[in-house]
């Protein structure tokens, strides 16, 4: 089993709904399991125009190879009525392979680590809630990448996202404040 890390946002519908109903579909997969998920972060878009994001973090570990990780990731988004009409279009669901264990890939379909997570507070802060020390291959101490992003509008919400049904694993609780 593999450790890896997956980047959720929204910013489209049901916002909150829609991230709670994803991480119930994440939880659901065959040979994986959610061990923890970050609070739920605001962010204006980065890059693009359109409403606010409402994005998290999920730690989970899997047996699923990386591209079948990603295969699963896509038909969650799928699922949810994600569409991709142009790059960095408004999104009902967006679910990013963040990080694979310490694997560096660069492949057709999939880089990993995510070739931006550096560069995007959205990410960055959800994954270092979870893990302070966080390093990533060819990145190091992410914590170093912090003030490249310390202009970009991030607020995270009181409210933590809520599991629609049964635990996400032993840690969640305490880690993300799941009630």
């Amino acid at each position: 089993m593999i450790t890896a890390y997956v980047g959720l946002g929204a910013n489209l519908g049901d916002l909150r709904r829609t991230l709670e109903a994803a991480l119930a579909d994440l939880a659901d997969l065959k040979d994986l399991s959610v061990e923890a998920v970050s609070g739920a972060w605001r962010s204006a878009p980065v890059g693009c125009e359109g409403p606010d994001y409402l994005n998290a973090v999920a730690r989970v570990r899997t047996g699923l190879a990386p591209l079948a990780l990603l295969e699963a990731l896509q038909a969650i988004e799928q699922r949810h009525g994600r569409e991709r009409p142009y790059v960095n279009a408004p999104r009902t669901l967006d679910l990013d392979l963040l990080l694979y264990g310490d694997e560096t890939l660069a492949l057709e379909r999939l880089t990993v680590p995510h070739p931006r997570l550096h560069q995007r507070a959205f990410v960055l802060k959800p994954l270092l809630e979870l893990d302070p020390a966080l390093s990533a291959p060819g990145l190091g101490d992410l914590r170093s990448h912090l003030p490249g992003v310390a202009d970009q509008a991030i607020e995270r919400e009181d409210e933590p996202l809520r599991r629609p049904h049964g635990p996400f694993g032993p840690q969640a609780a305490t880690l993300a404040g799941f009630p």
